[in-house]
């Protein structure tokens, strides 16, 4: 099985909280701590990257819906972000502190239905068309009759949202379109195997320091700083727990801190060269940790907080994938605004999307050495490359001496 399959496409202001030990946002993720230090896998607040959050609501014929955005920005084009399966809008929040400070524009951040803080009557359609109008409603639930310019940009599930409500003409003021390392060739490829990949997943974490933690070591999030903030808006504190079974699978799910001081060179060198084979793919499936039967008594006989779990089953949304994706190249070929494709990997593209790219009909960008959740691991690139598509289209002015790299594709 390939690390593609299992990373399938569902999903991954100026002042940023520090990363101990670390000089950049993107960095700090796979640096090594000296002996004796451990990284902060505590999390951080959405206010240190947004500049205010709004729940907006929208009337149905069942009542009133609501759904969470957060925002940022107060002239220039609106930038809609749409996030992955199982992720929220806090997985842009690095992404936003990084292109407001390139370019003027507005940033709007949403909560799709059943994810995040949004709060809908019927949270299991998560249909392609009911998603793509829940967006073209809150447009219109925000702006009225005469919206502002926009650009849709999405990641992975939310990028064929965004494609989905591009051609249905949901939101009329549309500037451009941007998808995020997400390609119907490579998507429905990778159906079959999602539901392993599910399941390798660990069920609950003991708390919001430990979701984190596995994220990162797990390869689901690279970036130590996104991950503090985003992993909040994907679990949930349980219920509680009814038996010693579901406390026991919460033993299973926590990944053991690692000795940095004991792993030596020969640890560093392997996990290079897994990487390396895995390519541009990324969200292995993560280790088991067992404990022993002494530890296991003592966890649940001290343990008193409720723990944490996913806020979306992801697996009970399978009947929707396939239309999310499928025939998801030729939607965005055919929508008549400038487009941005930005991957992690050229070997994603699928053959409409070669032939549309040697054609010129989108613009497109390869960022190397991301996870599939390229806003994420690389948000300062992905800016640069957002930032730079707007210039050159002229829908925004660059600020702070923004300078732009036009890319050869």
């Amino acid at each position: 099985m390939s690390a593609l399959e299992k990373s399938m496409h569902l999903g991954r202001l100026p002042s940023r909280p520090p990363l101990p030990g670390s000089g950049g946002s993107q960095s700090g993720a796979k640096m090594r701590m000296g002996p004796g230090r451990k990284r902060d896998f505590s999390p951080v607040s959405w206010s240190q990257y947004f500049e205010s959050m709004e729940d907006v609501e929208v009337e149905n014929e069942t009542g009133k819906d609501t759904f969470r955005v957060y925002k940022s920005g107060s002239e220039g084009p609106v930038l809609l972000l749409l996030h992955g399966g199982g992720h929220s809008a806090l997985s842009w929040a690095v992404f936003t502190a990084a292109i407001i400070s390139r370019v003027q524009c507005r940033i709007v951040a949403l909560d799709l239905r059943g994810h995040g803080e949004t709060k809908v009557k019927n949270s299991e359609d998560l249909s392609a068309e009911t998603m793509a109008k829940d967006v073209g409603n809150v447009v219109e639930a925000m702006y009225g009759d005469l919206p502002p310019p926009i650009m849709l940009i999405g990641h992975s599930m939310g990028g064929a949202i965004a494609v989905h409500t591009t051609s249905s003409n949901l939101v009329p003021s549309l500037l451009g379109l941007c998808m995020i390392d997400v390609v119907e060739g490579t998507a429905m490829d990778a159906l079959n195997s999602m539901q392993n990949f599910l399941r390798g997943r660990p069920k609950t974490f003991k708390s919001l320091e430990n979701a984190i933690e596995w994220s990162v070591k797990s390869g689901q999030i690279r970036n130590l700083e996104s991950a503090r903030v985003s992993m909040v808006g994907q679990v949930k504190q349980c219920e509680g727990i009814t038996s010693p079974e579901g406390s026991k699978s919460i033993v299973e799910g926590i990944i053991e801190e690692e000795e940095e001081d004991e792993e030596g060179s020969e640890s560093v060198n392997k996990r290079k060269k897994e990487d390396d084979m895995e390519g541009p793919s990324f969200c292995p499936v993560p280790p088991r940790v067992a404990l022993r039967d002494s530890e296991l008594a003592l966890f649940l006989q001290t343990k008193k907080d409720h723990p944490y779990t996913w806020r979306i089953e992801l697996a009970k949304t399978e009947k929707y994938w396939d239309g999310w994706f499928r025939g998801l190249s030729n939607l965005f070929l055919s929508c008549p605004i400038p487009k941005l494709l930005l991957l992690a990997g050229v070997d994603r593209l699928d053959k409409d999307l070669t032939i549309g790219q040697m054609q010129g009909k989108f613009q497109m960008q390869v960022l190397p050495q991301c996870g599939h959740a390229v806003h994420e691991d690389a948000p300062d690139k992905v800016a640069e490359a957002v930032a730079t598509f707007l210039i050159r289209h002229r829908f925004a002015e660059p600020i702070g001496g923004f300078q732009c790299v036009f890319p050869g594709c």
